[in-house]
């Protein structure tokens, strides 16, 4: 019998309740009683949801306070020392310090959980001992029987993976900590065992990375540690994200299932399949409805995949299922009142996969016949979208197949550039600047929403947007900062406001997603073709520029940055997506160089994070993510001086791509890992203007002069002094104003005494 099943639910609740709880729970508004009571009944509203769908093994274990990996890093008593943790089962006083910090410990780093858009606290395991102080697990599946009658199929994260993801040990002692936790996830598949559990979840997404032959005599050794410890267990061994590379080692490995992604990892993971086969004697987990992407399913296309697969197993071994776990999509399309009718249909959100699922599992299991209809709807709904208006624009398609052949350069190379530019703006040695936003107060946010209400004005809401500019011009100037920013008052999100103005978008009401903790964001849709529509930034960048004899910086966000945060269509490449954006960039830079404006900056903080999973298809997307920047910028004359800002990224294997992007002067993200990208730059000569963030805009503590001119000092051993420049670490949007203008005040006193310290270098 064919079954289906899901890999994860979204935590958030449809009306974002999870947040709510948690918000009111950290605020001192909630009795701890009273929160685990809240989100016990979030947990089994998921779990009902799924049951009611029809869905035949629904996961337990999936839900979290926070995050997974901390979750799997609490079960096993792996706190950081700082937090003084004394043992037992881990209080939430302790869980969320690690999360979030407290007054006297700092919180654990947080990362991307691999190429999406949520994020993981990373495990620490130096100094830990790890034991069982909860089997969250069994925890988990006792409450779904028990409530609801749901026999449930419990979720791990694998100690392959957690390990692989931790910090705080040595490659050498990779081993020492597997042996370490392999008894310990014996034990909980042991209880979960003798409770009667059917089928587990072994979450390994590491598996898609590369793997060294080591690494796969360890999971022989892991996975074998299980068959013989637990024998009637069922463990479906579940990947996703991409197709797995190893193929036939991972099929070999003694466990009841192995589940694949036949939606981002279909050719991979569909060629392995055929040259390699499937063992008779397991499951074949088939992710085949996307569970990052929102787009509703081609029923008949998956239908289609479903029957080549079982050209290889048999109907009775496939599992079909999602691709990952949903917790990458919005809860429910219902509440979307407000959408383009061909766009509205063709959206398909959490609840509605569910849907998917059971009808095509309905579909394998007894024929097309009873779902006729459901196929014919699909189709149509795909169809009027791909017939839509807004997916044909011809002007834009033209352009972009132009742009396509061509090489973007900027009209001289940067050295003449960088003199013509000097000659310009006769700025001083170790120019001073900031990354783009500055505080937003509760009236900036009052502000806004009350224009956005009908309110105020479109002229009331800008007269005081240019107040707001007014005031931070002249701070500026009176700090001593030379090259200034208007402050970007007028904006809510740097992707948000740039969608809104341009063709080819939607904004949904309740498309929210967790991105880490109880932050949640509500990603813009790319659905069309994405096009200029008129001017965006130059109006109050004018403005700012007609207060002060200093450069005012335009500010935009870039192509690759828009794209890798939004929803993005999946009827074409993600390449034809960043041009149609670089050739809308393209149209506003030079809307701003026509302005007056000499600095624009182009911001890209997300080029890594789209950057792909597979090492041989890396290359590629640099290629062209590079290409689309310069389509962006490479129109404006020599004296035009283009900037970028990147968040931290691991720079020294991206640096020839990071040079390719020709921008006059690059500012990183950098203050958390100063001296690990101090490092990069000892080894690789970076030729273009560059600043390093000299303090954490993250923390609202106010660093010394000294701490700064000490980070300063510490670049310019690797960097050509004449071409840095001094800077926050990203922008100030966050923070209040008393300390971002006494922050701002020491940069620029660090930067005075580096001045007289290198004076000979003018």
């Amino acid at each position: 019998m064919v079954r289906s099943s899901v890999l994860g639910y979204p935590r958030i609740g449809a009306d974002r309740e999870w947040k709510k709880a948690l918000e009111a729970f950290w605020a001192g508004k909630l009795e701890e009683s009273e929160f685990q009571l809240q989100l016990q009944e979030i947990r089994l509203n998921h779990l009902r949801k799924q049951q009611e769908k029809g869905i035949d093994l629904i996961p337990v274990n999936d839900f979290s306070y926070y995050d997974h990996i901390l979750d799997t890093a609490a079960m096993f008593g792996i706190i950081p020392q700082r937090f003084a943790f004394e043992g037992g089962a881990v209080p939430l006083s302790v869980y969320y310090g690690v999360a979030r910090g407290t007054k006297d410990a700092a919180a654990s780093e947080m990362t991307k959980w691999f190429n999406t858009n949520y994020h993981y606290i990373v495990p620490e395991l130096s100094g830990a001992s790890p034991v069982i102080t909860e089997n969250k697990p069994l925890a988990a599946y006792r409450e779904a029987k028990e409530k609801l009658g749901i026999q449930g199929k419990p979720v791990i994260v694998g100690p392959f993976t957690f390990l692989k993801l931790s910090k705080g040990y040595s490659a050498s002692e990779f081993d020492t900590w597997l042996h370490k936790l392999l008894p310990l996830y014996v034990q909980i598949l042991q209880e979960l065992a003798a409770e009667g559990v059917e089928w587990v979840q072994i979450d390994e997404p590491i598996l898609v990375t590369a793997l060294s032959d080591t690494d796969i005599e360890r999971l022989k050794t892991i996975y074998a540690t299980f068959a013989n410890s637990v024998p009637n267990l069922n463990i479906v061994l579940q990947t996703y994200f991409e197709a797995v590379d190893r193929y036939a080692d991972i099929i070999s490995l003694p466990v009841k299932g192995i589940g694949l992604d036949f939606v981002h990892g279909l050719n991979g993971n569909l060629q392995s399949l055929k040259a390699f086969g499937f063992p008779a004697d397991k499951v074949l987990g088939a992710g085949v409805i996307d569970g990052r992407g929102i787009w509703k399913a081609s029923l008949r296309e998956k239908l289609a995949l479903l029957e080549e697969l079982t050209q290889h197993v048999s109907a009775e071994q496939l599992l079909i299922q999602t691709s990952c776990s949903l917790l990458h999509v919005p809860v429910t399309t219902a509440r979307e009142t407000k959408l383009a009718p061909e766009l509205q249909g063709a959206l398909a959100y959490a609840d509605e996969k569910l849907d998917e699922l059971a009808l095509i599992t309905k579909a394998v299991s007894s024929g097309t016949a009873g779902i006729a209809a459901d196929l014919d709807e699909c189709d149509r709904a795909l169809q009027d979208l791909q017939q839509s208006a807004a997916r044909n624009r011809s002007d834009v398609q033209a352009a972009v197949a132009e742009l396509r052949v061509q090489q973007p350069e900027r009209s001289r190379p940067f050295a003449e550039r960088h003199a013509a530019q000097q000659a310009k703006w006769q700025l001083p040695l170790f120019p001073t600047t900031t990354i783009g936003s500055f505080p937003q107060s509760a009236e900036v946010r009052k502000a806004r929403q009350l224009w956005r209400k009908g309110e105020w004005s479109h002229d009331h809401y800008a007269a005081f947007i240019r107040e707001q500019i007014d005031l931070w011009i002249k701070l500026q100037e009176e700090i001593g900062l030379d090259v200034l920013v208007h402050g970007e008052f007028e904006r809510t999100d740097m992707v948000e406001f740039f969608g809104e103005k341009l063709a080819g978008f939607a904004f949904t009401q309740n498309g929210w997603v967790q991105s880490y903790g109880s932050r949640c964001v509500k990603p813009p849709v790319i659905y069309g073709d994405v096009a200029f529509t008129g001017e965006m930034t130059v109006e109050e960048t004018k403005y700012a520029q007609t207060l002060t004899s200093r450069p005012v910086k335009g500010m935009l966000t870039g192509p690759i940055t828009i794209m890798n945060w939004s929803f993005v269509r999946d009827d074409v490449a993600r390449e034809q997506i960043a041009y149609q954006l670089a050739y809308a960039l393209r149209q506003e830079v030079e809307a701003l160089e026509q302005a007056g404006i000499g600095m624009i900056q182009v911001d890209e903080p997300a080029v890594r994070e789209g950057l792909p999973l597979k090492e041989e298809e890396q290359a590629g997307y640099l290629e062209w993510a590079v290409k689309a920047f310069r389509i962006a910028t490479c129109t404006v004359q020599e004296t035009t001086q283009i900037h970028t800002h990147m968040c931290y990224c691991e720079f020294h294997d991206m640096i020839d791509s990071i040079e390719a992007m020709d921008a006059d002067v690059i500012s990183i993200e950098t203050s958390r890992s100063h001296g690990e990208l101090i490092h990069s730059f000892e080894l690789n000569t970076y030729k273009l203007g560059i600043g390093l963030g000299v303090y954490d805009i993250h923390s609202p503590r106010v660093p010394g002069v000294e701490e700064m001119t000490s980070m300063i000092e510490r670049a310019l051993r690797v960097l050509d002094p004449k071409l840095f420049w001094i800077n926050p670490d990203c922008g100030l949007k966050t923070r209040g104003l008393e300390e971002t203008v006494a922050s701002l005040r020491n940069m620029v006193e660090a930067t005075h005494i580096a001045r007289a310290t290198h004076a000979a270098c003018v």
